[in-house]
């Protein structure tokens, strides 16, 4: 019985090492594959076919066009039996994106609606209505949904969102409400931007994910993973404090960067009624938003500086509604950040604009379960013998 654990565990392992140097590096042909694992060529050659039965891996032709001999055929991941789920619950939307083993987004659909006021139920029920779409979307193309995860606005641990004060959330297990045919995870929607823009965006493996919406996230990336914190709830920046005599914030604090930067801070002292009108606004000139954004700008930089000089930061990713604003939001934060960090670091973070926008969360939530699947193959296909 030790034996057969030990030869169970070394055969996860080696699926493992077969379905990641694909990920990373496909399409490969066997023989590469034993190169880059070193694993034996039968071995690998056993492993590539359970992974083809399985439908992870798929076969795309001879790895050289009229080579001598026999040549290799190689492998990539394969986007046509496995998918998974990415579902958010924001303050003023919904989202729901289907992804392919192969990181192909096959069906992705948001709906406007203010979930202010509402009860978690009610948001629930509304959510699973777009989620029962995705899944009548994947079972047309084939797929098997193989779980999905729902990204939230607001500190979550241990399947609970402890607080959501923009929704107006306490306590609340969301996912477990959810009644869906397949497993649902429940974790922060920044967290999740910040792993969409790790898997699907660009900015290395060092960097801050900051989510601005009608609240304000953030996403540490250290060495190419989240850092989440002793309690899992690190990343409230938008209730680090930029004024302690500033305006009474909805978590109970004053003179929070949301009370200056969050959505309904900036369409307030924009005096518009949408993010689409601020951008008109702004791309006309108009004074009134300029301002606005200024001062958002500004105060974002002050809770920025306070990020940098914890954490050492060289790279900040502006998202959400930020990625939109961001030609005006820059050049209101960078010149705070020199002010506060130039003379003590000698340099200052480089900020950039997230080219995912606000999907980011929807595609980490989605992407979680993908790279679960590809760290541990194995129990997919003991489904696909079963």
């Amino acid at each position: 019985m030790t034996q057969a654990v030990r030869h169970d565990s070394m055969r996860a392992r080696n699926l493992e090492l077969v379905l990641g140097e694909v990920s990373r590096r496909g399409p490969l042909t066997r023989a590469a594959l034993a190169e880059l694992t070193g694993l034996t060529k039968s071995t690998v050659s056993k492993l590539v076919g359970d992974l083809l039965d399985a439908g992870l891996l798929a076969e795309t032709g001879p790895a050289r066009a009229g080579e001598r001999g026999r040549p290799g055929v190689e492998v990539v991941l394969s986007g046509g039996r496995v998918a998974s789920l990415g579902l958010e619950v924001n303050v003023d939307y919904l989202a729901v994106c289907l992804l392919d083993l192969a990181r192909t987004v096959r069906f992705t659909k948001r709906r406007e609606r203010d979930n202010r006021g509402s009860r978690p139920a009610i948001v629930v029920r509304e959510l699973e209505k777009l989620a029962t779409e995705a899944l009548g979307e994947a079972s047309a193309l084939g797929l098997t949904v193989a779980g999905a995860v729902l990204a939230v606005s607001g500190p979550v641990g241990d399947g609970v969102v402890f607080s959501a004060p923009n929704l107006g959330w306490r306590d609340v297990r969301a996912a477990e409400m959810l009644r869906l045919p397949v497993p649902v995870d429940l974790d922060n929607e920044a967290n999740l931007g910040a792993l969409g823009q790790l898997w699907f965006g660009t900015g290395g493996d060092d960097f801050l994910y900051v989510s601005g919406e009608v609240g304000i996230g953030a996403g540490l990336v250290v060495g190419g993973s989240l850092f989440r914190g002793a309690h899992g709830l690190a990343g409230e920046l938008g209730h680090v404090v930029v004024s302690p005599s500033g305006p009474p914030c909805r978590c109970g604090a004053a003179g929070c960067l949301e009370t200056y930067a969050g959505q309904e801070a900036l369409l307030a002292a924009a005096d518009v009624r949408s993010v689409p009108d601020l951008l008109v606004a702004l791309e006309s000139g108009a004074n009134t938003a300029i301002e606005a954004c200024t001062a958002a700008g500004e105060a974002l930089g002050h809770a920025l500086a306070s990020a940098v000089n914890l954490l050492d930061l060289d790279h900040i990713v502006l998202g959400g509604i930020f990625a939109a604003l961001f030609p005006w939001l820059a050049p209101a934060a960078e010149p705070v950040l020199a002010a506060r960090l130039g003379r003590l670091r000698g340099s200052v973070p480089t900020l950039t604009a997230s080219t995912l926008r606000g999907d980011a969360a929807t595609l980490g939530a989605a992407g979680r379960t993908i790279h679960r699947i590809l760290g541990d193959p194995g129990p997919f296909l003991s489904r696909a013998d079963g």
